[in-house]
């Protein structure tokens, strides 16, 4: 018989920003850290196969580029169709990385796959329990002012359901983002929580890389409506170091207002390590510059994504000691190392195996939040 009052079970994640880091014909060869996010992806994919839940949720940036080409494309969706397969309902909305469109989305063709096109409401039924789930693709302009208006056209209220689910990629008002604790309050990319129905038992959604749950707004005030963010599976900028790298299962208990989430859970997939490391080169010769190098990397994990950030410019003597291809060789296989030249732009992005250009960072202690990399995080 069929029990409409057990929880209904939920995998989430978010932002796995396939093929960061993972070009089709790189013109370098090294170290590259696309396969670290396939690898994490497919990991917190297993898991809801092997923990059985009900459903998976996906909330948004699958790719980090919308020109993702269709080989890619094919890796992402095929494990999420190995998750239908198993009887897993899987609903996933486009993240402003896809410019709020999934490429090649034919690959995902599965009846089990529901990838929120447009904004719309879905209803299915679990062992009894009437679920609807409301997707909206990221809306990447004046989302403060939009909202309202475009929950309203996905027709929510017309559906009965006894858990209802809210899935965006969206920023709220109270999250907090980067190694400064920047918080999101007011601005046209910032959803207001009070704008946010009562009869939904939680939003699940993607956009802020660190995990977290709004459940208070920024007054202290409890809210009706909790906000999940799993986070990102991997670590996509020095903003994110600090933070652990996963996904959420969640359990919503069925009710007349569409039910509430009674327990939930972050998983830690276990990102690579982020590491910031000052190197001495202003003034020192070839040789100096080479043992403080050789001592940094002696110093930070094997497996770390290495960003070091140099008082100075070179002496022309040593500047074959920082160059791209003597840190390749320097660093471990299983390393990405890049130069920053702190307050000099042409010596910036100097990378022995490094996921993206370097940019200028901060001053340590700064009250300015580090934007150049908060960039990073949607």
């Amino acid at each position: 018989m069929a029990d409409s009052t057990r929880p209904i079970r939920i995998l989430l994640l978010a932002d796995s920003h396939l093929g960061f880091d993972h070009p089709v014909r790189p013109r370098v060869r090294r170290r590259r850290r696309g396969h670290d996010f396939l690898q994490n992806y497919r990991r917190a994919l297993r898991t809801a196969v092997e923990a059985g839940v009900d459903l998976l949720v996906h909330g948004g940036d699958v790719f980090h580029k919308p020109t993702a080409p269709a080989s890619l494309v094919y890796q992402a969706f095929d494990p999420l169709k190995e998750v239908a397969d198993a009887g897993i309902p899987v609903f996933l909305v486009p993240g402003n990385h896809e410019r709020s469109r999934i490429p090649f989305d034919w690959l995902a063709r599965h009846p089990g796959v529901h990838v929120f096109r447009e904004a719309k409401t879905e209803t299915l039924e679990i062992e009894g329990t009437r679920i609807a789930i409301t997707g909206l693709p990221c809306i990447r302009r004046d989302v403060r002012t939009r909202f309202p208006t475009a929950l309203a056209e996905t027709r929510w209220r017309d559906e009965q359901a006894t858990v209802r689910l809210l899935v965006t990629h969206q920023a709220f008002e109270g999250a907090v983002v980067g190694v400064q604790n920047f918080m999101f309050r007011r601005g046209d990319d910032v959803v207001r929580l009070s704008d946010l129905p009562a009869d939904f038992a939680a939003v699940l959604s993607g956009h802020i890389h660190r995990s977290q749950v709004l459940d208070a707004d920024l007054h202290g005030r409890s809210t009706d409506v909790p906000v999940f963010y799993p986070g990102s599976i991997e670590r996509t900028a020095f903003a994110e170091r600090l933070e652990p790298k996963g996904f959420m299962t969640l359990e919503v208990a069925p009710g007349p207002k569409g039910g509430t989430v009674s327990d939930w859970t972050f998983h830690d997939l276990g990102a690579r390590p982020m590491e910031i490391r000052p190197l001495e080169v202003r003034g020192r010769s070839a040789a100096a510059v080479e043992r403080a190098l050789r001592e940094v990397l002696s110093a930070v994990p094997q497996d770390a994504v290495l960003r070091l950030e140099a008082d100075g410019p070179p002496a022309p003597e040593a500047r074959a000691v920082v160059s791209a291809e003597r840190l390749r060789s320097a660093a471990p296989q299983t390393m990405n190392v890049e130069l920053v030249v702190l307050g000099d732009r042409r010596w910036s992005g100097r990378r022995g195996g490094s996921s993206r250009s370097a940019r200028q960072t901060a001053a340590p202690g700064s009250a300015t939040p580090d934007r150049s990399d908060q960039q990073d995080l949607f």
